[in-house]
């Protein structure tokens, strides 16, 4: 059996994130005794024997639609968003002087994949509802790294899960070399995922009981403020531009 936690891993994280995993275990009475971090994230959601992770809207509905079950998707009381629900912050430098996204047209964007809603689908959407196309994509292989190639004048401008963007500002020596000039359009946040033959409503009764039980000092640092509900079509209606 393998579980993972891949979405959210920050170093300064990982001790909460391993005492949510033992609260889910205690819930269950069975699973992994840890948390699997290493490996291809692909391989392990896909693998017939995964018993959970979190995953991305953008891969679920473009590869795991059909061959994992919905869990349930954490809230995490986003402003802004509904309950279930998470978008993107564009950021850019501090000292940059344009102050709407319309005047970042033909800038480089740090992209950090491809396959990921946050970082790619849904900026791009919402960028081009406002008649913006941005230049060159500066892929960067995480958000963290696209906000430092924004910081660092690799790019002028990058989309940020609103999440990590918040994770990010807490972690040790994080500067204040950029700043949020717009968001986007709210879409269904991050599911918990299991292999197809496993009991998501069990996984789902443990994870709330889990939620409840870690204390308030864990959920702050998970920024954990329940679960919810949200079905495949929700997902699967989310739009989705073409590849970088």
């Amino acid at each position: 059996m393998h579980a993972s936690l891949p979405m959210y891993d920050f170093p300064h994280m990982r001790a909460a994130t391993d005492r949510f995993w033992q609260a889910i275990r205690a819930a269950l009475g069975d699973g992994p005794e840890a948390l699997t971090r290493d490996g291809d994230v692909w391989a392990a959601w896909e693998h017939p024997d995964l018993f959970f992770s979190q995953t991305c809207g953008l891969p679920y509905r473009g590869r795991l639609h059909g061959r994992v079950a919905l869990i349930g998707t954490p809230d995490y009381g986003l402003p802004g968003c509904g309950p279930g629900e998470y978008n993107s912050v564009f950021v850019v430098r501090m000292d940059d002087p344009r102050g709407t996204l319309e005047a970042f047209e033909g800038a480089p964007y740090a992209v950090n994949s491809a396959t990921s809603q946050s970082g790619w689908a849904g900026p791009i959407v919402y960028a081009r509802s406002k008649n913006v196309r941005f230049g060159e994509n500066v892929k960067t292989g995480a958000h963290i790294r696209s906000a430092e190639a924004v910081a660092t004048g690799q790019a002028d401008i990058a989309g940020l899960d609103a999440l990590s963007w918040r994770f990010m500002q807490r972690e040790p020596g994080f500067d204040a070399r950029l700043r949020v000039i717009d968001q986007t359009t709210p879409t269904p946040g991050l599911p918990y995922i299991t292999a197809l033959g496993r009991d998501p409503a069990r996984l789902f009764t443990a994870l709330e009981t889990a939620i409840a039980e870690i204390g308030a000092a864990d959920r702050a640092a998970l920024s954990l403020h329940g679960l919810v509900r949200i079905d495949a079509a929700q997902y699967l209606a989310v739009p989705t531009p073409a590849p970088p």
